[in-house]
C-alpha cells in the first residue's frame, strides 16, 4: 500500500512541532495539521505569556521597594503580546515550510485507522502521530455559565487587566497568576479545596510559599468550595463554603484554573478504532496506541502535562514511528518548574514517596543561612532538599529558591545518569552562587558515605 505521506501530525503545539521537524530531520515526507495557531498553547496561552506577566511582575515589585506608582495594565498587555510574537514568529507555517514541512490548517478526523479527513480532502499515512494537546477543565458549578470567566486561553487576549479578580485552582497556573497579578496591583482571591496550594509538591516547601504569597497580599482560601456563581451588575459574586459556613467573594473577573483535559472530542477516535478515555489516549511504553503506528504524544497522553515532556515525548514517538530502533518512555527522571519568587522546582521523587517506596533513605537540606549567595542577594527564602538511597543515589529533589528551576537541572542531570550525591564534593563550584549549595551537600553525603565505608568502620572500631 502506497501513502501520502511518511508521516501526519495532527496537532502544531510543543509535541506537534517536535515530531515533525524530528521526522524532517530524518529526511521523510511530513503533513503538519493544525485547527488553529501553530505553536498551541504554550506560545498562545501557557509558558510563554505566563512567563513574561510573571517577569513583569517581578520588575514592578522590586521597583516598589524604592517608589509608589500605579501599573498601566494596557501597556503591560501590549508588552506579553510582543513577547508571544516574538517566539510565534520562529514556528509560524512560512517557517515550517521553509524547512520542507506540508503545513494545512484545519480540523481532522479520522475516516479509518490509517486516512485522515480535513474538510473535503483525505490523507493518508504511513504513521500517525495524535499532538492535539489539552483544553482548560471548567468544573460544573451552579451558575457559572451565566458569567464571562476567564481561563489561561482567553486571559492573555485582553487588553487590560481587572482591578480584581477571584481565581479558582491553587495550581502552578493558580499560584503563579495570583502571585503575579497581585504585584500588578490586582486584588486577588485564589481558592483552594484541598488542604494546601500545589498539592503535587513537597508540601513544606508548598506551605512556606504559601505564606509568602499572604505576606504579600493575595488572599488565600485553603478548604474552601467553589458553591455556586452569580453576577451583580458588573461583579461576579463567588459563594464558597469552608467547614460548613457559607460566604461570599466578589471581583471584578474570574480565573478559572482547576485542571486541564485531553482534546480528542473532534478526532472521531471510534473511526480508526482507538483506545481513549477521560484522562487522555492510552498509549503503551512506546507511546503507541492499540493501533499499529498511530502514536499520541503530550497532552492528550499524560501523565504530565508539560511542553518539555511533550517535547521529549514526540522524539520518542518519532524514532519509534519511522526507525526499526524502539525506545521505551522513562517518567522516572521527570523535572518541573512553578515560576513564583522564590521559585518552586522539582524533580523525582518527593520526600513522602521515597519514604513509601524505600526503606532506608536519606535527606540532605540547606537553608538561606548556609549560603553566602542568598545572603548578599537579600534572599527571604533559599531552601534545598535532595533525597537519596542508603547508597546516597539521587532519588529526588525540591528546591524552593530563586533560579529554582535553573538550578534543578544539576540535580536532574546527576539523577538521569545515575549519579550519587556525593560525587559533587568534588566539583568547583564558584563563590559566591547558588549553585554553591550542592557542593555543600555533596561534601555531607562523602562524609556520610566514607563513614558507612566497611573499612573505616574496621578502624573506628579498633581505635574504640
Amino acid at each position: 500500500m502506497t501513502f501520502d505521506f511518511d508521516l501526519i501530525v495532527i496537532g502544531a503545539g510543543a509535541a506537534g512541532l517536535t515530531c515533525a521537524i524530528t521526522a524532517k530531520g530524518f529526511g521523510k515526507s511530513v503533513l503538519l495539521i493544525e485547527k488553529n495557531r501553530t505553536g498551541g498553547e504554550c506560545t498562545w496561552s501557557g509558558c510563554v505569556p505566563s512567563k513574561a506577566l510573571i517577569n513583569i511582575s517581578k520588575e514592578i515589585n522590586s521597583a516598589r521597594k524604592y517608589c509608589d506608582f500605579v501599573p498601566d495594565t494596557r501597556k503591560i498587555m501590549k508588552d506579553v503580546k510582543k513577547v508571544i510574537e516574538d517566539v510565534y514568529s520562529h514556528e509560524t507555517p512560512e517557517v515550517l515550510e521553509k524547512t520542507g514541512i506540508n503545513f494545512l490548517e484545519g480540523e481532522a478526523e479520522f475516516t479509518e485507522n490509517k486516512t485522515i479527513k480535513i474538510g473535503e480532502n483525505t490523507f493518508s499515512g504511513k504513521s500517525i502521530i495524535i499532538a492535539t494537546g489539552s483544553s482548560p477543565f471548567v468544573p460544573p458549578i451552579p451558575g457559572i455559565n451565566t458569567v464571562e470567566y476567564l481561563t489561561n486561553e482567553s486571559l492573555f487576549l485582553l487588553e487590560e487587566i481587572p482591578k480584581s479578580m477571584i481565581i479558582l485552582g491553587g495550581g502552578a497556573i493558580g499560584v503563579e497568576m495570583a502571585q503575579a497579578l497581585n504585584r500588578i496591583g490586582v486584588e486577588v482571591h485564589l481558592v483552594e479545596m484541598l488542604d494546601n496550594i500545589l498539592f503535587r509538591e513537597d508540601q513544606e516547601f508548598a506551605h512556606i510559599l504559601r505564606e509568602k504569597l499572604i505576606d504579600e497580599g493575595v488572599n488565600i482560601h485553603i478548604k474552601t468550595k467553589a458553591v455556586e456563581v452569580k453576577k451583580n451588575n458588573n461583579t461576579i459574586i463567588l459563594t464558597v463554603e469552608k467547614d460548613g459556613q457559607k460566604s461570599e467573594l466578589s471581583a471584578e473577573s474570574m480565573l478559572v484554573a482547576v485542571g486541564r483535559k485531553p482534546s480528542t472530542a473532534s478526532l472521531k477516535l471510534e473511526n480508526a478504532g482507538i483506545e481513549y478515555n477521560k484522562k487522555g489516549i492510552e498509549v503503551d511504553k512506546h507511546l503507541e496506541t492499540n493501533i499499529h503506528n498511530i502514536y499520541a504524544v503530550g497532552d492528550v497522553v499524560g501523565p504530565y502535562q508539560f511542553s518539555h515532556m511533550a517535547n521529549y515525548q514526540g522524539i520518542i514517538a518519532v524514532q519509534n514511528a519511522l526507525t526499526p530502533l524502539k525506545k521505551s518512555i522513562d517518567y522516572s527522571n521527570v523535572a518541573w518548574t512553578t515560576f513564583t519568587q522564590p521559585e518552586l522546582a522539582s524533580a523525582g521523587m518527593s520526600e513522602k514517596e521515597a519514604r513509601e517506596k524505600h526503606d532506608n533513605i536519606h535527606i540532605y537540606s540547606l537553608k538561606r543561612d548556609e549560603l553566602d549567595r542568598a545572603k548578599t542577594k537579600k534572599d527571604d527564602i533559599f531552601n534545598v532538599k535532595i533525597i537519596c538511597d542508603h547508597k546516597k543515589k539521587i532519588l529526588g529533589a525540591q528546591i524552593l529558591a530563586d533560579r529554582a528551576g535553573e538550578l534543578i537541572c544539576e540535580i536532574q542531570a546527576m539523577k538521569s545518569n545515575g549519579l550519587s550525591l556525593d560525587k559533587l564534593a568534588g566539583v568547583i563550584h564558584p563563590y559566591p552562587t547558588y549553585a554553591e549549595a550542592f557542593s555543600k551537600l555533596g561534601k555531607k553525603a562523602y562524609v556520610d558515605k566514607l563513614m558507612d565505608n566497611p573499612v573505616v568502620s574496621l578502624i573506628k572500631s579498633i581505635k574504640h
